[in-house]
């Protein structure tokens, strides 16, 4: 059997899933957009038609919720970038090679815990009168639930996901370099600055990739903590269940693939992706 023969049957059935579940999934998304509901009946029609993306973008509510998910992606990745970035430096260039494998293992447990199960841990931390208010001084003092509850716990759940690529990325920075920049009169925080943080940009877009795209389309820990929040995860769960307007839901559900195609259409040229 030649190479080629055994690497086609080596390779037949993930391309025959990713086709057929994966791709094939979001052709029927994006054809089911395109369908409408009879407001009688309620049942399908199967016709060409623009009216769930012209109720999209003539319903300022659509746009608001829009720009609301855009915004809280936005701050999860940033929230998530400043606390990785010394984690991962102390863990690529503090710590000891023996106590890295064990750092490494220290950041990906809580991984390993169901995602429900974290979320609904942060929902009592931030219950009025809970273990938070009560660190913070008293009733009221938290951030209870809403938008900065939101922030606060995707950060949490995603963090993993940018602290990994950073540590990639500085563990392959030279330690030449930075005592290059030592002997040249850099301080460490210039050195930081100025040497570390501009060589693993690529390396911190990589992770934001991560955090912006799980938390856009996140509705579970909006569901949990945002209070009367909603985002565009919220919307599509309100149209699959309560409506029963999978259509509309479908159309809803293009937005966040659409915002991440032109994200990763705008980092492609600065070699982030090949850090994944």
């Amino acid at each position: 059997m030649s190479p080629r023969v055994r690497l086609a049957a080596l390779l037949a059935a993930p391309v025959v899933w990713l086709v057929v579940a994966y791709l094939g999934a979001l052709a029927t998304l994006f054809v089911s957009a395109f369908w409408t509901v009879n407001g009688f009946t309620g049942a399908t029609v199967k016709r060409f038609s623009l009216g769930n993306f012209e109720t999209i973008l003539r319903e300022d509510v659509y746009r608001t919720v829009t720009l609301r998910s855009v915004g809280v992606a936005a701050a999860v990745t940033v929230l998530c970038a400043v606390l990785a970035l010394p984690m991962a430096y102390f863990m690529a260039k503090v710590a000891s090679a023996r106590a890295r494998p064990w750092l490494v293992i220290a950041v990906l447990t809580p991984l390993w815990a169901s995602y429900l199960v974290k979320a609904y841990a942060w929902r009592v931390l931030l219950a009025n009168g809970g273990p938070l208010d009560t660190l913070l001084g008293g009733p009221g003092r938290g951030p209870g639930y809403g938008l900065p509850a939101v922030v606060l716990v995707l950060a949490y759940l995603w963090l993993p996901y940018m602290i990994l690529p950073v540590y990639a990325g500085l563990e392959r920075l030279p330690d030449s370099v930075l005592e290059a920049s030592a002997d040249l009169g850099a301080r460490g925080w210039r050195t930081f600055r100025a040497i570390t943080v501009p060589l693993i940009v690529p390396s911190i877009v990589a992770g934001a990739v991560f955090t912006f795209s799980l938390s856009l389309g996140d509705y579970i820990t909006v569901q949990i903590v945002g209070g009367k929040t909603q985002l565009i995860g919220n919307l599509v769960y309100a149209n699959v269940g309560a409506a029963n307007n999978l259509p509309f839901a479908a159309a809803l559900a293009t937005i966040p693939v659409l915002i991440m195609v032109i994200y990763l259409v705008a980092v492609r040229r600065s070699g982030a992706l090949e850090e994944l």
